[in-house]
């Protein structure tokens, strides 16, 4: 088993990642960001945000150019909500921090909004499907909850071709709202995505992130605090087969007092080329006095040829917190696990599908959204169904 950590306090900025790293770490808080393009060179793989990402089948997306096509957005929700098109500056919940990100903010056009009512307590969940048309395209999404309302929005990207996506979310003061964000394209789509979130005063965003298909998936979310007493819980499930690349990127930027954020990431490779990147950043300001943060990320390598990267960061600024911490492993299948389950009668192919939802269960289960629940389920149990097929043509190869 393998971790990874980084951690940053006040005065001491100079770090690596360790021997034969390209490059030094660059504190997060410093990385730039801008609505223009131009402020953002094409990245060549040589930068600390782009080391990790197959840039050189992403060229497309850092063109900065009007798309090929435009993505069909629709949605549906319960009555009250309230569905419109917008200008696409007109909220600016957060800058581009990476160039794919102001290509997608200035060649996306208007944003398509949703809007929760100030006090609404939504029963059914609003649903917005983002598809993809099998070209280059860009959309924008603004979320935005009134005060002391409580939602669930589900959205669900899919399709083929080449998506580069700005998600904005706002939680009004004391409300509570669940952003479950799917990636599901086909097993050739690239998707480039920021989300970026704004808590309110005493307000809780349960912000969730599902990829599920996708040559490339990237998704990165940035989250900050407008007042005390903001809460945020920040979820990610995924499942890397044989030539996928499913990256996730987060930034929890505390510069309230009295905030809370809680990552919990974890995911499972296999196949030949199978790829998952998880970084996670933490910046608690000078100001942040009060805060209370732990990130976590697990990876599961269930065949050879699968790799895992994991990176958790913390920058504190003050000790005047309630606590901060992050852990971070990369392990292959426990096989005493499984030879404790075999023990008992189970065959080894149950007793493996048993091992690897035992290991997503307790995230799975704070998603919170059965109909995603259900629907993940079905998907991990078809990918473990050709994980497995994939087992036996090795072992029939080698002569076990």
């Amino acid at each position: 088993m393998s971790s990874s950590d980084t951690l940053v306090a006040t005065g001491n900025k100079a770090h690596s990642h360790g021997p034969g790293s390209p490059v030094p770490l660059q504190a997060r808080s410093e990385r730039p960001t801008s609505y223009d393009v131009a402020d953002f060179a094409v990245p060549n793989g040589r930068e600390e945000e782009w080391r990790f990402t197959p840039v050189k089948q992403l060229k497309a997306l850092f063109e900065d150019a009007a798309g090929t096509e435009t993505p069909k957005v629709d949605a549906s929700g319960p009555e009250g909500v309230v569905f419109e098109t917008v200008a696409a500056d007109s909220l600016k919940v957060g800058k581009p921090q990476d160039r794919s990100a102001a290509v997608a903010w200035n060649h996306a056009g208007d944003a398509f909004a949703v809007r929760i009512p100030v006090e609404a307590e939504l029963t059914e969940p609003v649903h917005v499907n983002v598809a993809s048309l099998g070209a280059r395209g860009f959309s924008h999404l603004i979320v935005e909850s009134g005060r002391h309302s409580k939602a669930i929005v589900i959205i669900d990207h899919s399709g083929a071709g080449e998506l580069s996506s700005t998600v904005e979310i706002v939680v009004g003061d004391g409300a509570d709202l669940r952003v479950v964000s799917i990636q599901q394209g086909d097993h050739e789509s690239i998707h480039l995505g920021q989300h970026d979130a704004l808590v309110g005063r005493d307000a809780k965003l349960h912000h969730v992130v599902v990829t599920l298909g996708g040559k490339i998936v990237r998704i990165a979310t940035n989250v900050r605090y407008s007042g005390p007493g903001g809460d945020a819980e920040l979820l990610g499930v995924y499942f890397a087969e044989s030539g996928q690349h499913h990256e996730n990127r987060l930034f929890v930027d505390h510069e309230a007092i009295n905030c809370k954020s809680n990552v919990i990431y974890k995911g499972a490779l296999a196949g030949d080329h199978a790829r998952s990147v998880w970084i996670g950043d933490v910046l608690i300001r000078a100001a942040a006095e009060g805060t209370s943060t732990f990130e976590l990320n697990r990876n599961l390598v269930l065949t050879d040829g699968a790799r895992a990267d994991s990176v958790p960061n913390l920058e504190i600024e003050t000790g005047e917190i309630e606590g901060a911490g992050h852990a971070s492993a990369t392990g292959r299948f426990d096989d005493e696990q499984l030879f404790y389950l075999q023990a008992r009668g189970i065959p080894e192919d149950a007793a493996r599908r048993l091992v690897v939802s035992g290991f997503f269960n307790d995230i799975i289960g704070k998603i919170g959204v059965p109909e995603v629940t259900e629907h993940l389920h079905d998907v991990i149990e078809e990918k473990l169904a050709r994980t497995a097929e994939l087992s036996e043509a090795a072992k029939v190869v080698t002569g076990q």
